[in-house]
């Protein structure tokens, strides 16, 4: 599967990233619980190291996020796609989705696409 640089309405215009995402890590349930902790940011002084890690996760949570949406894409496809005989409604994918009926379209055509492997990366 192809894997596009963008979802539909993502912002445009950005070029191909050359930093490496950082891994996302999932934090101890006992760092979760306490509001001023977040990926261990808050004990770095050095300022330069914070812009740098907090980069560095900001690309990370992006990437992640336009994975996801692809994943999302990919699903609503299937789900729409005529030859299945469990197929939905867009207006059931949208309302499952919590998505308008408009996006939910370009959606599905976004995952037939990647599906298809006819997605070029930017």
């Amino acid at each position: 599967m192809c894997e596009p640089k963008q979802a539909p309405g993502a912002r445009g215009g950005e070029g191909p990233r050359r930093l490496k995402p950082a891994q996302l890590l999932f934090e101890p349930p006992e760092a979760v619980a306490d509001p001023e902790h977040f990926f261990d940011l808050e004990s770095i002084e050095d300022p330069r190291e914070l812009l740098a890690r907090s980069t560095e996760l900001a690309l990370a949570f992006r990437a992640a996020a336009d994975r996801a949406t692809e994943f999302q894409a990919v699903a609503a496809a299937q789900l729409a796609d005529p030859r299945r005989f469990d197929r939905l409604p867009t207006a059931v994918i949208a309302e499952r989705a919590e998505w308008s009926e408009d996006y939910t379209k370009k959606m599905v055509e976004f995952g037939r696409d990647l599906l298809r492997g006819s997605v070029q990366a930017d």
